[in-house]
């Protein structure tokens, strides 16, 4: 299926993947193994590195995004 889409969009296959990979990070949450190592590591409580972990995976995960979206204007 994703084959056929990407290559109606006359989008980059790269780029694609590109902002698959910024999306899948967006707003974690508490399954990921990630959010247990850090709140062992930082040792807060879980509701404040719910809240600092999200907003930062969040944030890396729209930059992401908007770099791919300037690289499609750039490519």
């Amino acid at each position: 299926m994703m084959p056929g889409v990407v290559a109606s969009s006359g989008v980059s296959p790269e780029l694609v993947v590109l902002a698959i990979g910024a999306g899948s990070v967006f707003f974690s949450h508490v399954n990921d193994p990630a959010f247990w190592l850090v709140k062992s590591y930082v040792g807060t409580s879980t509701a404040d590195t719910f809240r600092t972990w999200s907003l930062l995976e969040t944030a890396i995960s729209v930059v992401g995004l908007a770099l791919v979206m300037a690289l499609s204007y750039v490519l």
